[in-house]
């Protein structure tokens, strides 16, 4: 019976990431169980480090093992740009690209106050001071959620009186995507933020 309540509370355990359901986990527990439980103790030892090891960059919020992350800490990063970001996630996601060569803030999440999110949460106090002399561009890449663009839009005015150009990513059509196929929504979008060629 004590074997099943250990089983029982790792699948729960499991459950907090996004996209596991209970089925998910115990299918997941079940394989570590039987077929890798050398994989399953290396995990444990990953995880454990990880959350030991990572905190938040001083001056990004980006996740880190030390004071400054890599991208912070480079020499070769354009000082002029500030990339603001919703999550770690998104620095990752655009540093794939290979496109951007700036900084970033990350916000940690979205304005959202029936959730209890306001400015003090998303750090945007850190923002301000983060948005020193050296930033001449802020580049808003926050998604076009309800929260996300209430938070494009608070910080669009909270950055209005400081001597910076104000940008947000282009939003619209997926490459490749069919016209038919997509929500009014992306397709209003994509029309209102059309640019000249």
């Amino acid at each position: 019976m004590n074997d099943q309540t250990i089983i029982d509370d790792l699948i729960e355990a499991l459950r907090c990431l996004p996209g596991i359901g209970p089925k998910s986990a115990q299918r997941m527990v079940m394989h570590l169980l039987e077929r890798d439980r050398k994989g399953a103790v290396n995990l444990a030892v990953k995880l454990q480090g990880a959350m030991d090891l990572i905190k938040h960059c001083a001056k990004c919020r980006n996740f880190t093992e030390e004071v400054l992350c890599q991208i912070c800490k480079s020499t070769s990063r354009d000082t002029s740009q500030l990339c603001i970001v919703e999550n770690p996630g998104d620095v990752f996601a655009i540093e794939q690209t290979g496109h951007y060569r700036g900084l970033y803030f990350v916000l940690m999440g979205a304005l959202s106050p029936i959730d209890g999110i306001g400015p003090e949460e998303i750090g945007l106090d850190a923002l301000i001071s983060r948005c020193d002399a050296e930033v001449k561009e802020v580049i808003l890449a926050v998604s076009s959620s309800v929260e996300g663009e209430a938070t494009a839009h608070y910080i669009s005015e909270m950055l209005r009186d400081l001597d910076v150009s104000l940008s947000r990513i282009a939003q619209g059509i997926p490459l490749g995507g069919e016209l038919e196929s997509v929500d009014g929504g992306t397709l209003s979008h994509a029309i209102n933020g059309r640019k000249t060629i």
